[in-house]
C-alpha cells in the first residue's frame, strides 16, 4: 500500500497541536482598536475560524475584518490604529508579504503566525505553529494555526466567555487523538469511487470546514470538489445534483433548522450518494467537542479521506501534481 507523508502529518496533528498551545506566547491585541485577519487558501480558512471565534465568544460586540490577502496585499485602507494578523504556513507566499509590507507602511500593528521553518515571516510580533510540512497538502499547519489563533482570540476577547472556551481548547488534543483512533475511512470508498465533483456542505462554523476539506480534495486527490452552506446548497445548486455526484454531510450538533436533514433527503431523492460526519450514527465518526471547537476535529476525517481516495486513485497529495507534466511545468510558471 502507497504511504504518503500526508499519512504522518494527519497523526502527528494532537501532538502538534499540544506543542503549540503549550509554547505560543500571545500578544493583547488593542479591544478598541480594529483587527483584521488576512490569508490565502487554508491560511485564509484558519482566518475565518478565528474572525467567527471572536465575534462569538464577544457575543457579538466585535466583527473582526476576515479578507483574503491577495485582495489585501493589492488594495483597501490601513489605518495606523488597524492590527493585522496575517496567517502564512511558510511565509513565502507573495500577498501575504504585500500585507505586511503595506501594513508597516501605514504605521499599523502586525501579527504573524507561521511555520517554524519560516525565516523571515515579518510582523511586529511571530507566533510560530509546526514545523514545514512534507506533504504538498497541508494539514497539521492548520490545525496549530487554528491552536494559536485560539490562544491570540481568547486572550484579546477576554470576559466570562474566554475562560471556558481556553479551557475546552486545552481538551482539543485528546479529542483529536480520540476521533484520530476511529477505523480509516476506507469502508466508504465504493460510494466514492468514480463521483464528480463531489459537494461538501456544513452549518455555522462547520461550513469553513466544508470549504477547507473541499480545497485537500482537490490538491490530494485530484477530484474536482466544492464546500459551501447547507443553506447555500439547498438554493438554486439542487439543480446541477447528478447521480455521478456524491456529497459528504458535516451534521451540526446545533440547531440548523433541519436543513442538513432536507439536503440530505433531496438527495436521496435525485439518486446523488450522500455521506454524513458527524457525533451521532455517522459514516465518519468525530469525537464531541465544544461547538466552537469543532474546526479541529471535523477536518481530520476529511484528511484521512483524502489521503484513502488518493490511495485508490493514483494520486500524490505529497506533490499536488507538480510531479508531473504539464502540471509542473505550468505550476512553477505562476509565483505564488
Amino acid at each position: 500500500m502507497t504511504h504518503f507523508a500526508l499519512d504522518e502529518q494527519i497523526a502527528s496533528q494532537p501532538d502538534a497541536v499540544q506543542r503549540a498551545l503549550d509554547s505560543v506566547e500571545v500578544p493583547q491585541l488593542d479591544r478598541a482598536r480594529p483587527v483584521v485577519f488576512t490569508g490565502i487558501g487554508t491560511s485564509l480558512h484558519a482566518a475565518q475560524v478565528a474572525g467567527y471565534w471572536a465575534t462569538a465568544l464577544s457575543a457579538g460586540r466585535i466583527h473582526p475584518r476576515v479578507v483574503e490577502a491577495h485582495d489585501f496585499g493589492l488594495r483597501g485602507a490601513i489605518q495606523p490604529e488597524d492590527q493585522i494578523v496575517v496567517i502564512s504556513h511558510r511565509g513565502t507566499k507573495r500577498f501575504p508579504h504585500a500585507v505586511l509590507e503595506r501594513a508597516r507602511a501605514a504605521g499599523a500593528t502586525t501579527v504573524s503566525v507561521s511555520g517554524q521553518g519560516a525565516a523571515n515571516p515579518g510582523g511586529d510580533v511571530v507566533l510560530r505553529t509546526c514545523a514545514d510540512e512534507r506533504a504538498g497538502a497541508h494539514t497539521v499547519s492548520y490545525t496549530t494555526a487554528l491552536a494559536v489563533l485560539g490562544r491570540l482570540v481568547a486572550q484579546w476577547i477576554g470576559g466570562p466567555a474566554a475562560a471556558p472556551f481556553e479551557a475546552a481548547l486545552n481538551a482539543i488534543p485528546t479529542a483529536m487523538a480520540e476521533t484520530l483512533a476511529q477505523p480509516a475511512p476506507t469502508a466508504v470508498l465504493p460510494r466514492l469511487i468514480n463521483k464528480e465533483p463531489l459537494l461538501l456542505t456544513g452549518f455555522g462554523i462547520d461550513e469553513i470546514t466544508a470549504r477547507e476539506a473541499a480545497l485537500k480534495l482537490k490538491e490530494g486527490t485530484y477530484l474536482w470538489a466544492e464546500g459551501m452552506s447547507v443553506e447555500l446548497a439547498l438554493h438554486g445548486t439542487p439543480a446541477v445534483y447528478e447521480p455521478r455526484h456524491a456529497a459528504l454531510l458535516i451534521v451540526p450538533d446545533e440547531d440548523d433548522g433541519s436543513r442538513t436533514q432536507s439536503l440530505k433527503g433531496l438527495l436521496t431523492m435525485l439518486h446523488v450518494p450522500a455521506l454524513t460526519l458527524g457525533t451521532g450514527e455517522c459514516d465518519l465518526p468525530i469525537a464531541k467537542v465544544d461547538y466552537l471547537l469543532r474546526p479541529f476535529v471535523t477536518i481530520l476525517p476529511l484528511q484521512r479521506l483524502v489521503a484513502e481516495l488518493a490511495r485508490r486513485r493514483g494520486a500524490n497529495p505529497d506533490a499536488i501534481r507538480t510531479d508531473v507534466e504539464p502540471y509542473k511545468s505550468a505550476m512553477a510558471s505562476v509565483r505564488l
